[in-house]
């Protein structure tokens, strides 16, 4: 074991932590046959040592091999959490809904309005609806950049309360505007919409827009989402503006296959 110990100091803490749990299926591997020999601790870890030396390019196999089995866990966790969240991910009462209502296909957008790769996206989406008489896109309210966004978010919020019918026209305003999103530009982009201010203050002092924001964080949590615009598409989670291409491919194959894939 002097070899991986030395090896080791030169290591960044993931790196030695990846490469002991490569060395430990190695050791595993060898103490199961070696078991039938009653070969002792000693010996296995001098075989271990001798067989590493020997054969350096099973550290980087076993590392393949370790990470491939960690996506698969990541990725068959994530599709038991679109299961388990499906109905409040795609019907929540308190969602946006653009596009077809009714639509077959469905694209779930979390944004944040003070995030520049959401207001690119913007464009995407639109061309998305356009395109797809068909598709349904849900919005989440996801303000992860700062205290300005959750006061946009709540603004939002509000606006779907009380005006459902003009949050589109609300929403582009603000999610393109110049200026930062917070609660004045949000106000003032609402207003400019035809929603009158004293109703959206009133529905900004219920709990709605804290029970909205609350909903989408834990579905975002669950889904391991870290940052907007992020998208579900059938049972898959998109990170990043993929732009419109990807996600045309996505939504065609969803028509075709019923799934993200065909």
């Amino acid at each position: 074991m002097t070899y991986i110990t030395s090896f080791s100091r030169k290591l960044c803490p993931p790196a030695l932590l990846r490469i002991l749990s490569a060395s430990a299926l190695v050791l595993s591997l060898i103490a199961g046959a070696a078991t039938a020999q009653e070969v002792n601790r000693g010996e296995i870890e001098k075989i271990v040592r001798e067989y590493l030396l020997q054969n350096p390019e099973v550290i980087t196999e076993a590392l393949t091999e370790l990470d491939r089995r960690e996506k698969e866990a990541a990725e068959t966790a994530r599709l038991q959490m679109l299961s388990e969240s499906a109905d409040i991910l795609f019907n929540s009462t308190r969602q946006v809904v653009l596009g077809n209502p009714e639509g077959s296909i469905t694209l779930v957008e979390f944004f944040d309005y003070n995030c520049g790769y959401c207001k690119r996206a913007y464009g995407d989406m639109a061309r998305l609806i356009e395109q797809y008489p068909d598709l349904k896109v849900v919005l989440k309210e996801f303000p992860v950049l700062g205290q300005g966004s959750v006061e946009a978010a709540q603004v939002a919020v509000a606006v779907n309360t009380v005006a459902p019918e003009k949050y589109a026209k609300f929403h582009e305003a603000l999610l393109l505007g110049r200026s930062q999103a917070n609660r004045a530009s949000a106000l003032a982009a609402a207003t400019a919409a035809g929603i009158g201010e004293e109703d959206l203050l009133a529905a900004m002092e219920t709990d709605e827009a804290g029970q909205t924001i609350e909903e989408v964080y834990s579905i975002a949590n669950r889904l391991g989402l870290t940052g907007t615009p992020s998208y579900v598409v059938g049972d898959e989670v998109v990170m990043g503006a993929v732009g419109f291409d990807q996600l045309r491919e996505k939504l065609d194959a969803m028509q075709n296959c019923g799934e993200t894939t065909c």
